[in-house]
């Protein structure tokens, strides 16, 4: 035998194999069969009896259902029953993980289409008493996501409420999510949230020092402030102070929705003239030339709803020319609220 063949012959049988696991080898998840089955077997792995089986299945179907195709078979592997039944679960780990998995689910077009189809939403929301923060929150961003698509269902089921009463209480991570959720049932139907005192609750997150907070919060107070019974009441709570403060705020997101409060309330003569005894005119002004669309817009909506009142209009009339410089901006959007504002302001009886 060649000398070359011995040698090989004999490395290979004095090879050692080692009894540790590969680096690539995650022990706090369970194994994924190949191709079609694996979320079978995780489905049925959800509803093992020993907790390390339930832990190690979660961990893996969060990793899988990042992909849409594979949170698209997870739903109709008859996942969602059982992680339903998981919200439940004594564990609290397995509680975090299940709402990060619906978290993830909500992420796509898909699993929001799901939770509407499988009652995804009320059991969800039973967890607005949870003990464990970070199950909490989860279930507050899935909540989030699904209220974009849009919020009938939450307030539906009289979630509005619910989650009014949270917004003193919550941590602000978890506020800013509620108040963003808030923020998109309130485009639906803002009465449920008027009915829970939602305005004065609002109010107080408006000069929070989180920005998130304030502009989720900006964002909720424009909505309630759209039927008739918001813009009374906006003024019965003396929210225009604040609003009028925001005006200045340096996210633009928050002076937008605080412009947008101001066009929508002051459409009402008691909104016209508590407006101007705030003080809204000059902060509006110096906002009719910002680069902004929406703040740019909404300025100058709430200034046409200010010229209504005579008082107003005089006022303005020596600012026709910065208004006039809006007629030629590339957005017409612009150029038409511009329009609508000289038109307004230099009408005469």
């Amino acid at each position: 035998m060649p000398r070359v063949c011995k040698a090989v012959i004999k490395s290979m049988a004095s090879t050692r194999i080692s009894e540790q696991l590969p680096p690539h080898i995650d022990l706090t998840q369970a194994p994924v069969a190949f191709g079609n089955r694996a979320l079978p077997r995780l489905s049925l792995e959800l509803q093992d009896p020993q907790l390390c089986i339930r832990q190690r299945a979660l961990a893996a179907l969060c990793d899988l259902v990042h992909d849409p195709k594979r949170a698209y078979e997870a739903i109709h592997k008859g996942c969602l029953e059982r992680l339903k039944a998981l919200l439940q679960d004594r564990d609290s780990s397995v509680r975090i993980k299940t709402t990060e998995v619906f978290y993830l689910l909500a992420a796509h077009n898909v699993g929001r289409e799901a939770f509407l189809t499988w009652d995804v939403v009320a059991p969800l929301s039973d967890l607005l008493d949870e003990p464990v923060d970070a199950c909490r929150k989860n279930m507050h961003r899935a909540l989030k996501m699904v209220a974009e698509f849009p919020a009938v269902c939450m307030v539906t089921l009289g979630l509005v409420p619910r989650l009014v009463l949270k917004l003193p209480v919550e941590q602000e991570e978890i506020r800013a999510l509620i108040l963003a959720t808030l923020s998109y049932c309130v485009r639906v139907d803002a009465l449920p949230a008027l009915a829970s005192n939602g305005v004065p609750m609002l109010r107080n997150q408006l000069s929070h020092p989180s920005p998130d907070i304030r502009r989720a919060a900006a964002s909720a107070m424009l909505g309630i402030s759209v039927p008739s019974e918001g813009k009374h009441k906006v003024c019965e709570e003396g929210v225009f102070p604040v609003l009028v403060k925001l005006l200045s705020d340096c996210d633009p997101g928050v002076t937008a929705s605080a412009a947008g409060t101001i066009m929508n309330t002051a459409i009402i003569t008691k909104g016209k003239y508590q407006a101007l005894k705030a003080g809204a005119i000059p902060p509006l002004l110096e906002l009719v030339g910002s680069e902004d669309r929406a703040v740019c817009a909404n300025a100058l909506r709430a200034l046409t709803a200010l010229a209504e009142a005579p008082c107003a209009r005089e006022q303005l009339l020596e600012h026709l020319p910065l208004l006039k410089t809006r007629l030629n901006h590339p957005a017409s959007i612009i150029c038409r609220a511009a329009a609508t504002a000289i038109r307004v302001i230099s009408w005469t009886p």
